[in-house]
């Protein structure tokens, strides 16, 4: 029986590989044209659109936020009222 294959990602923050159950990811929804396009944490990992993954802590996401990780994978400008809501967000995931 051969081993099932474990898929890994990279933490935009970090840029550890880790495996992708271990990862938070980070998406922008589809959208007609850039500017209604949205930016969400996908706790489930399973909603479409353009992702990005991070590590689940805040240090993470902070190196993501400095470093503009997010904005290369998403290929796209992300404005600081995006960063604090992904961070309030992060925050609460933590605390589960």
């Amino acid at each position: 029986m051969a081993n099932k294959k474990i898929p890994m990602r990279q933490c935009v923050g970090c840029r550890e590989l880790k495996s992708k159950k271990d990862m938070i990811r980070v998406i922008k929804t589809a959208a007609e044209d850039e500017a209604s396009s949205q930016i969400v944490l996908d706790a489930t990992g399973r909603k479409n659109g353009r992702g990005a993954y991070v590590c689940p802590n805040s240090e993470c996401l902070r190196a993501a936020i400095k470093n503009k990780g997010l904005e290369r994978s998403l290929k796209m400008p992300i404005p600081k009222e995006v960063y604090d809501t992904l961070t309030k967000e992060m925050e609460e995931f933590e605390t589960r």
